[in-house]
């Protein structure tokens, strides 16, 4: 249990490192930002697929391919619900704002928001990583999180400014939001060890959300800026790294 508070305070840390990154370099230019966002989702998609989706058909039994598969699916649906239904606002890198069902509500409030509904399931991700029993693989996991993590803190600080919160809020936003992992981590984890016998689902469930952030958030932000070519490289690099990872670890 002690490996598993480190690891959710090291993942949390990880945005907090980042924003501090943020706050030194304020100005990031579009290419930058997309390279570095690529090179995280190359990470994340990594993470998911081998450290989640394919343990998840290692521990299913007869009909694993299908747990597999509706969880999957379970976690891409259930983050696109809370994305649609929970007030927040989108905006990474200097991009437009999209905004949902934000009439009464503050920009800090909503910034924080949207940064929790993608850190709570990443969060859970590596907990539930650790509730498979496999440490080595369960590290890989928060590590590629965490590697997330950083480019994600360093991106959102200068929207925030820019959207007119100080930056003691700021600072204080970073710090909350990494709470948040920190708690997901540890709800994932006890959630497992209360029912192992969902574990192939909830492998399959955390790597579906993550592979719906990817693709719903990291690679159409980094991809509208004229930079895609260096963005997917940048997402073969951190898949490949990752890669590497876990076959000398594995």
């Amino acid at each position: 249990m002690e490996l598993v508070l480190l690891t959710a305070v090291g993942v949390g840390s990880a945005t907090v490192i980042g924003s501090v990154i943020g706050f030194i370099f304020k100005k990031l230019s579009h290419k930058f930002s997309d390279i570095v966002l690529s090179f995280a989702a190359g990470v994340m998609l990594a993470a998911a697929v081998l450290g989640l989706i394919l343990p998840s058909l290692d521990y299913g039994g007869k009909f694993d391919i299908l747990i597999t598969v509706a969880g999957i699916f379970a976690g891409a649906v259930c983050l696109n619900l809370i994305d649609k239904l929970v007030p927040h606002l989108h905006k990474l890198a200097g991009t437009d704002t999209e905004s949902h069902n934000n009439a009464n509500l503050s920009k800090v409030l909503l910034f924080v928001t949207a940064i929790a509904i993608h850190n709570l399931p990443e969060g859970i991700a590596a907990g539930v990583g650790f509730g498979s029993g496999d440490t080595s693989q369960a590290l890989i996991i928060a590590g590629g999180i965490a590697l997330q993590n950083i480019p994600e803190g360093m991106v959102i600080i200068g929207p925030m400014l820019s959207a007119g919160v100080s930056p003691r809020k700021t600072f204080i936003c970073a710090m909350f939001t990494g709470l948040i992992e920190v708690i997901g981590t540890l709800i994932g984890y006890l959630a497992v060890n209360i029912a192992s016998a969902v574990l192939p689902f909830a492998l399959a469930f955390a790597g579906g959300t993550m592979l719906y952030v990817i693709s719903d958030e990291m690679i159409p932000e980094t991809h509208s800026h004229g930079n895609e070519r260096g963005a997917t490289y940048a997402l073969l690099v951190g898949f490949c790294i990752m890669l590497i990872t876990d076959v000398l670890l594995g």
